[in-house]
């Protein structure tokens, strides 16, 4: 084809696209410029293999909202926003862990079946449903492609959850899945154990037999896709998450963290017991990390592998932490209690803000200015800490927020030394 006709080509693709998108605002409320967008985003969906069909039905309307609630969660996502102890305490509560007992005995059989296919322990299995819509009580109550094609034509991550919104609509497509009946979280996660799209098409298996994957309707499709999901990326069957422990008084905490691995017997060696002061019963060979969510002055544990899987599910430590605790708690007949709160821990937003503006004004990171205790945030504070000969925890407090008040770029985070008065007679 020559220039001029694939120019010519091009042009009466663009008319046409704008000629449907102004038609189609006669009858929506939805400004034209949204309209335009979305239909070039079922254009592109199309392109990349989606039936017309599917698009047709699935937009029959536009799911156009002048303020998504879908855009207000994603700026303030809750795992962060709470210091551990409050997330723990909350998701990990006395009526969830003797439901989740309940839900145990009940499905037992159902799970060993699920766990001698797949290698994955029950109690997790529990755990996880019980996380994320306490044992299906609640799916979130957002359509998928709604809420999916909302945060596709937000700026912030219009990436991520266009692809997302691609495999939604896949789902439909080639498993024959009614759109309406859809429900999950704001973020387009679905169904009992709230699965992405992607993660749906990658890893969703039929489990019960009827020859469909129903994660919505049918519990052994759901657990056994969860089980497939951890299996698939390694879950080491017969081993635990973790452990609460107790540091040493001289724990150097610049060993913290989440990838920074020991073993069990070298962890030992430097001081760190079981929370009973016992020591740790666990295969000494076996790699572990410690994690203090709340710096020194919180709880720590020691953590392993299968936590590590839990994160691929959800990238916060308070939701693993909460995954694993609640797993132990449904396992064994320990007596449920709330966790005490240090008020010291209790750190404002825009305290956090202050800190994270302070890192990316000297130039050592460029963090997102959120207010929220993210992984990078807490690296960044360590080694801001170091850089003002604090502990090393990668928590922020008012002593660190003191000294960046003092903070002189001459001379750093050291003390100025007074000027020296001279005596009058000298």
């Amino acid at each position: 084809m020559s220039y001029s006709k694939r120019l010519l080509s091009v042009s009466i693709a663009g008319l046409l696209a704008t000629t449907a998108c102004v038609n189609a605002s006669v009858t929506s409320l939805a400004p034209t410029e949204y309209l335009c967008w979305l239909e070039e985003l079922k254009e592109e969906m199309i392109d990349k293999g989606i039936s017309k069909k599917t698009i047709k039905k699935v937009y029959a309307q536009d799911y156009y909202q002048p303020e998504p609630e879908v855009v207000k969660i994603d700026r303030k996502q809750i795992e962060f926003a709470l210091i551990s102890t409050d997330y723990i305490n909350r998701v990990v509560s006395k009526k969830r862990v003797e439901e989740g007992r309940k839900k145990y005995k009940t499905l037992k059989p159902l799970l060993d079946k699920i766990e001698k296919k797949y290698g994955v322990q029950p109690e997790y299995l529990i755990a996880f449903w019980g996380v994320e819509t306490n044992y299906g009580s609640s799916f979130g109550g957002f359509n998928t492609i709604a809420a999916l094609t909302s945060l596709s034509y937000d700026k912030r991550r219009a990436s991520f959850f266009r692809g997302q919104l691609y495999q939604a609509l896949k789902i439909v497509d080639e498993w024959d899945v009614d759109h309406t009946q859809m429900q999950g979280s704001w973020a387009g996660a679905m169904g009992h154990f709230q699965f992405m799209p992607s993660t749906f098409n990658a890893y969703a298996v039929d489990f019960d037999g009827d020859r469909k994957i129903d994660i919505w309707h049918s519990f052994e499709d759901a657990a056994a896709s969860a089980a497939n999901y951890l299996s698939s990326i390694g879950w080491q069957k017969d081993k635990p998450w973790g452990m609460e422990v107790s540091l040493p008084w001289n724990f150097d905490f610049s060993l913290s963290g989440r990838n920074k691995f020991k073993t069990v017997a070298e962890w030992e060696k430097i001081g760190v017991k079981a929370k009973n002061q016992k020591t740790i019963s666990s295969d000494k060979n076996m790699k572990a990390a410690v994690v203090t969510p709340e710096g020194k002055k919180g709880s720590a544990y020691l953590v392993f592998e299968n936590f590590h899987k839990i994160m691929h599910w959800n990238r916060s430590e308070n939701y693993a932490l909460a995954v694993g605790i609640l797993a132990d708690y449904i396992k064994s007949e320990k007596v449920w209690k709330t966790r005490s709160i240090n008020p010291a821990l209790r750190l404002k937003t825009d305290d956090v803000i202050k800190v994270q503006s302070f890192i990316n004004k000297m130039g050592w990171f460029s963090l997102s200015e959120d207010g929220q205790l993210g992984t990078k945030t807490r690296e960044a504070v360590k080694k801001l800490q170091k850089k003002a000969r604090l502990t090393q925890d990668g928590y922020p407090d008012y002593q660190l927020l003191r000294k960046i008040r003092n903070y002189d770029p001459k001379i750093g985070f050291a003390i100025p030394v007074p000027e020296r008065k001279l005596h009058k007679d000298n």
